[in-house]
This record gives structure tokens, C-alpha cells and sequence, in this order.
């Protein structure tokens, strides 16, 4: 059994939204918190917020947050008492658990035996073959041996899951729907595994189409009392990584949610467990089957809080302490309804490629913990946001790209899914590309939904939303958002001027488009949708009227604006006498204005443009078309061809492994390959050239380029495509 004692002083061993969120709830309880960090998360928000914050290792994760030996130092150090894990990274690990244990740590979680009984995915599925709980047909057996797995995969039949044993969260996940695919799948299953738990130990599973993926909470404590929290619907997955969550599950029938939050507690009683714990199903029709235990906290736990007003980290370090649960937890009810949206760092229109770059300005609603603990019951609606993210900070290459976490309660589904459609208008995000615009549309199908979502359906759902994205991307911006950017901009440009000069300048030292001859103009460049990396030239024309501008729009539609702008960015407008308030950033000749009274495109996702230097100067020329180029930092994982080699169209070229995940980067088109420039196992930065491909048969000229936008944000890989989304979960 884990040591139980009071502690003042708590290490949290993680980094993120997650080390945020336990800091956050630690010190409200009035404990030291002492926060770690990588090389790549120096200053970072959760190193801010902490009492204080040691370094330890170089940013990937292996060397740092994978670490035991470095974590038990900065604990032995800083005098640490309690180590709280949160989740990914060593959240379920024995080693860490017994680690701690024997340093006189309290580890707030199970004990380490405890841990690698149920957290391990094969000893899980034997325990609950033992409590009756269904199971689905599989392997989970020790052997390894790979021409083992293939016989026992033919006898399970396809389609099925290869699972990494160690973690969860998708990684080391692959689905297999052929025998032909297995070896390569195996392999990669194997490989992420290793990186991201240090075993490659898998089991297989049989594979249903169309389920429903619901969770039961789990509280236990020390006295053996274990009590459930009701459940949650994950089922809105892309790539098995969890997108929108909902508590509790809808849809269900009051017998089976009963059955399941029986069948939870029954494989968590006995067992020792202490803390929180996640027992997951897979549901299709009446009928539901164990699929694993997380031995950990969730992602998705705030909509957990948001229905029970609980505090879930808060038990954690009271259990941990000694404290038992409440005979009160007994008469608990759901109250009202929750919903959670993840917001990552990753461009929709291009498959999803995670993202990595300087925030430059982030604003989200209600942000944690300023709204905790959750609403009272009588509290019809709320809405709270967990990020690790501000303005300044950066979203690295090496970790989750998850930016916030939008969470919203209403008393019931229609209400929830209203409130988060709110909180998604509200955040503000300008930095490297994001889910923001694909959530918001998501969310608007799926409030719709009147009978259960399955884990299938958003990936067929993304196809119609990413059309719609493209088809507002490629369309003209708004009128009524571009008047009042090109408003906006033309006074920030007048108070910096104002502020450089007090002294009104002449007309020749003025930066506000003013001309010898006609009208003064704004010309600005447009990315959004483009093609060929140029852009639309949009051109607006102020003539001077009364206290403002008739401002002239590249459709020909005039308007009369009159503003002001304030030094934070409010724009308070009027166009054509109707009141607008705005917020208007300017970042080197980057302009964007979030309006929320739109709805929702642009909206609140933001109107971005450029406004060129005066001299209208180009964008500089990108990479020669036939120069595969390294659409983000990471490790070389495979080389698949080599000089000489004759390649087609989406041929996989190489593996790139970034953000935990393993990208294959494909032939754009057929060629030969000229020149490979990497090796397995090389670390390469966004951009690098990879390898080169001759197109027509013939070598690629070095002297071939396209046009690229002047800001690298905007600069497209030439191919890509994602296995998987990796993350916690």
C-alpha cells in the first residue's frame, strides 16, 4: 500500500495544461508547489505559476520529464514530500510509483503493484475476465515473438487494434484491417510505444466499427471505499485521440449506465487502489465491453467537475494524504450537462499537422482557476478554460500541441453545447495554426445530434467541415470585418505616430497612406486559401469625412467609419452609425481584428492580414518544388528510398517522428529520387531538406521555385500525411 501522510510541499512531475491545473488546486489547499521543466520550457506558464521551478534535462521528453532519476532529485533538493504525476509522460508508471516509495515520497496515485496489475492493459482484461465484466476477442498474452502476434491476429480476425501495454492516449496504436498491413503496423505500433512508455510490449484486439467510447470516474481511498462519478461519452475521436467530451454519457439508458458504473467499481474494489481512476468501455448497442483501465486522472476530467461541483485534483492530494471519502459522495447526482472541446496547435486543411511557434496573442474565457471550484447547482450555465498558454509563450515541437481545453455546463445538452459555443467565439488565438475554426463548426453539428454519436462519426463529419473551412478561407473577407481592420490599422498607424513624433508630421514622414495625388489607400495582402502562396491584393480608399473616413471596399461598397483606438487594441467603431466593438492586433505587418459579433466565420477565429511595406515589395521565393522539406522539427524514425530509386505519387519517402507522433512524408508526385539528405535516426529542424526527387525522370533544377508567403506561418509542406494524433487521454 502507498505511504498515506499529510504533506506541505508537492513536486508536480509534469508539464502543461495538466501541472497548471494541479498547481493551481495545490496551492489553493495552501501546499508548496515546486514545478519542473525542460530545456524547451524554460519560463513556461506552469514553471510561472509554481512556488518555484528546476530545470531538469534537455527537452526531449527522455531526457526530462521521462527521467526518474532527475525528478527524485529536484524532489530530494527542494525537499519535497508528495509527488503528483498528472497525466502522459510517467502518470502510469510503476517504476515511478516504487521509485518514490522508496524515496519516502508519497506518489498521489496507487501503489506501484496496484499500478502495473490494472494499469497494464493485458493484466486488466484478465482481472475483468475474472469479475465477469465483458471483454472483446484478443490477444493479451506475454509472448511477443512478431510471427506469434500475426497467427494470433488471424485468429482474432480483421479489422483489429494493435495497443501498446504500458499507456494509452493512441499512442502506440494502430489499427489493422488487412494481414497484408500487419508487419508495418506492428513495427510502427512498437516503435511509439518505445518513445513514449520505454516498452515496445503490445496486445491485439478485436476491432468494432461503429461503437460508442464511454468512461466511468473512479474515486478510491485507503479505507478500500471506492465510489463512481458517473460517466462520460469520448466518443468524438480523430485518430484515437479524444476531441469533444461530454458527461454525462447522453443517449445511454438508465440500466446500462448503471450496469457499467457497476461493472467499474466491481474491477476497482479489492484491489488497493488509491486516488483517481478511469475504467473505459466500448458500447454498441445494449451491449458494452471492457476496454482498459487508466490509472491516472483524464484529460477530460473537468466535465467530471463541472456536473459534481468536486474538486477531482483536490481528492486526489486528500486521498493521498489519508483522508477517506465522504459517505455524502454516496448521494451525489449528475447536475445539468458538460462538454469539453480540446484546442490544439494543428492546421485542419493540412491534415492535421501539428503546429509548433511563438504565441503572439492568446485570450480564452474564464480561464483556470479563476472559476474554480465548479458552479454551484444552481448554477445554470458556466464555462471555464484550462491552458498552459499566454500571450509570448510557445508551443513546442517536442510535446502535445494541445493549446487550451474550452469546457462549458448548462442544465441540460442543448444548453451545455450553446455556452461552449460561446466560450469557442470568445478565444482569441494568434500564433501557429490551430483546430479553432474546425471546433467551432463541429460543435454546431454536434449540438444538433438527437440520438448517440459514434467513434466513427467525426471522421466521416470532417470531410464536410473541412470543405466548408476551405470554401470560407478561399472566399473574399467580409466586408463589414475588413472596413474596420483597414479602419482600425490606418489609426495605428496614426498613434505610432503620434507617439514617435508629438509634432504633427508632414505629410511626407506620414506612414498613413496619404498620396500627393488622390485619395489615401490601405493595400493589404491576403493569404487565407491561397494556392500559389501570393495571396489577394485587397485595397481600401479613405477619403476624410466629418470625424472619420468614407472608406471605400475592393467590392465598391462605401461606408462612413468613424474610431477609436486604444493602446490595448480596443477598437470601439461606428460604421454607417452602428456601434462595433473590436480588438485589433498588429504584429510586424501581421494585422488581425477579432469582431465578436460576427457568427460565427471570421468571427472570433479572426481576420488576418498583411499590409506590405510601402515599397510593395514580394514575397521571397520558397523552396525548389522538388525539395522535400521538413514540415516540423524531429527525429527521423525510417528512410524508405534511396538515390536512384523511382517513386510515385504518395509513396511514403521517409517517417518523421515529432510531437510524439510518427508522420509519413509522401511523394507529391512521380520521379526519381537525386539525393537523400538524412538518415535514420537524425534530428532535423522544421524546413531542412530532406531528400530531393527529379520530376518527368529527370534531376530536379536548383534553380525551380515557387512563391511563398513572407511569413513563415504561412509556408505549406509539400506533402504530408499523419498516421495518428498522439496525446494523453
Amino acid at each position: 500500500m502507498s505511504v498515506c501522510r499529510p504533506f506541505s510541499a508537492l513536486l508536480v512531475a509534469n508539464r502543461g495544461e495538466i501541472a497548471c491545473r494541479i498547481i493551481a488546486t495545490a496551492r489553493k489547499m495552501g501546499l508548496r508547489t515546486i514545478a519542473v521543466y525542460s530545456e524547451a520550457d524554460a519560463g513556461a506558464r506552469h514553471c510561472r505559476l509554481a512556488d518555484e521551478a528546476h530545470a531538469i534535462g534537455p527537452a526531449a521528453a527522455q531526457r526530462s520529464y521521462l527521467d526518474i532519476r532527475a525528478l527524485l532529485a529536484v524532489a530530494r533538493a527542494t525537499g519535497a514530500q508528495a509527488l503528483h504525476p498528472g497525466y502522459g509522460f510517467l502518470a502510469e508508471s510503476p517504476a515511478l510509483a516504487e521509485a518514490c516509495a522508496a524515496a519516502g515520497l508519497v506518489f498521489v496515485g496507487p501503489p506501484a503493484s496496484v499500478m502495473a496489475s490494472l494499469g497494464d492493459k493485458a493484466a486488466a482484461k484478465e482481472r475483468a475476465a475474472a469479475k465477469k465484466v465483458p471483454l472483446l476477442p484478443g490477444y493479451h498474452g506475454p509472448e511477443q515473438d512478431a510471427a506469434l502476434l500475426a497467427r494470433e491476429a488471424a485468429r482474432i480476425g480483421y479489422p483489429l487494434l494493435i495497443k501498446a501495454k504500458a499507456g494509452g492516449g493512441g499512442r502506440g496504436m494502430r489499427l489493422v484491417e488487412s494481414p497484408d498491413a500487419f508487419a508495418d503496423a506492428l513495427a510502427a505500433a512498437r516503435r511509439e510505444a518505445e518513445a513514449a512508455f520505454g516498452s515496445s510490449e503490445v496486445l491485439l484486439e478485436s476491432y468494432l466499427t461503429a461503437p460508442r467510447h464511454v468512461e466511468v470516474q473512479i474515486l478510491a481511498d485507503s479505507g478500500g471505499r471506492v465510489v463512481h462519478l458517473f460517466d462520460r461519452d469520448c466518443s468524438l475521436q480523430r485518430r484515437h485521440q479524444k476531441v469533444v467530451e461530454e458527461a454525462p454519457a447522453p443517449f445511454l439508458e438508465p440500466e446500462l449506465q448503471a450496469a457499467m458504473a457497476q461493472a467499474a467499481c466491481r474491477l476497482i474494489e479489492g484491489s488497493e487502489y488509491l486516488g483517481a481512476a478511469t475504467v473505459e468501455f466500448m458500447v454498441q448497442g445494449d451491449d458494452f465491453y471492457f476496454l482498459e483501465i487508466n490509472t491516472r486522472l483524464q484529460v477530460e476530467h473537468p466535465v467530471t467537475e463541472m456536473i459534481t461541483g468536486l474538486d477531482l485534483v483536490e481528492w486526489q492530494l486528500r486521498i493521498a494524504m489519508g483522508e477517506t471519502l465522504p459517505d455524502a459522495f454516496d448521494e451525489l447526482r449528475p447536475d445539468g450537462h458538460a462538454v469539453e472541446a480540446r484546442l490544439y496547435a494543428e492546421d485542419p486543411l493540412q491534415n492535421f499537422l501539428p503546429a509548433a511557434g511563438t504565441v503572439l496573442h492568446a485570450a480564452f474565457p474564464a480561464t483556470f482557476p479563476a472559476t474554480f471550484p465548479a458552479p454551484t447547482p444552481d448554477a445554470k450555465a458556466a464555462l471555464r478554460s484550462d491552458s498552459a498558454v499566454e500571450s509570448g509563450d510557445r508551443v513546442s515541437d517536442f510535446y502535445d500541441p494541445m493549446i487550451a481545453k474550452v469546457v462549458a455546463k448548462g442544465a441540460d445538452r442543448t444548453s451545455a453545447f450553446a455556452t461552449l459555443a460561446s466560450g469557442l467565439a470568445a478565444c482569441q488565438f494568434v500564433g501557429p495554426a490551430n483546430n479553432l475554426a474546425f471546433l467551432r463548426a463541429l460543435v454546431a453539428l454536434v449540438a444538433k445530434a438527437d440520438k448517440p454519436l459514434n467513434t466513427a462519426y467525426l471522421e466521416k463529419a470532417t470531410p464536410e467541415i473541412l470543405a466548408r473551412l476551405r470554401a470560407e478561407a478561399e472566399a473574399p473577407p467580409s466586408p463589414l470585418p475588413l472596413a474596420l481592420l483597414g479602419l482600425a490599422d490606418l489609426l495605428h498607424v496614426r498613434n505610432a505616430d503620434a507617439v514617435s513624433d508629438p509634432a504633427p508630421p508632414s505629410p511626407w514622414e506620414s506612414r498613413d497612406a496619404w498620396r500627393q495625388a488622390g485619395r489615401p489607400g490601405r493595400i493589404f495582402r491576403d493569404y487565407s486559401g491561397a494556392v500559389d502562396g501570393c495571396g489577394r491584393i485587397l485595397t481600401l480608399v479613405f477619403s476624410p469625412r466629418g470625424r472619420g473616413y468614407d472608406i471605400s471596399l475592393p467590392d465598391g461598397r462605401m461606408v462612413h467609419g468613424e474610431g477609436r483606438l486604444q493602446a490595448d487594441g480596443t477598437l470601439q467603431a461606428t460604421l454607417d452609425g452602428q456601434n462595433h466593438d473590436a480588438a485589433f492586433f498588429a504584429f510586424g505587418n501581421l494585422r488581425v481584428l477579432f469582431l465578436e459579433s460576427l457568427d460565427p466565420h471570421p468571427g472570433n477565429s479572426g481576420l488576418r492580414l498583411y499590409a506590405p511595406d510601402w515599397l510593395g515589395l514580394r514575397p521571397a521565393a520558397g523552396a525548389a518544388t522538388g525539395r522535400i522539406l521538413a514540415p516540423l522539427s524531429g527525429r527521423i524514425a525510417a528512410v524508405k528510398v534511396k538515390p536512384g530509386d523511382w517513386v510515385e505519387e504518395g509513396m511514403t519517402l521517409m517517417l518523421l517522428e515529432a510531437m510524439k507522433m510518427e508522420h509519413a512524408i509522401t511523394a507529391p508526385g512521380a520521379g526519381k529520387v537525386s539525393a537523400v539528405t538524412v538518415a535514420a535516426g537524425d534530428q532535423v529542424q522544421e524546413g531542412r531538406e530532406l531528400l530531393q526527387i527529379g520530376r518527368d525522370r529527370q534531376e530536379i533544377s536548383d534553380s525551380d521555385t515557387s512563391p511563398q508567403p513572407d511569413d513563415p506561418r504561412y509556408q505549406k509542406p509539400l506533402v504530408y500525411v499523419s498516421r495518428k494524433r498522439d496525446g494523453p487521454g
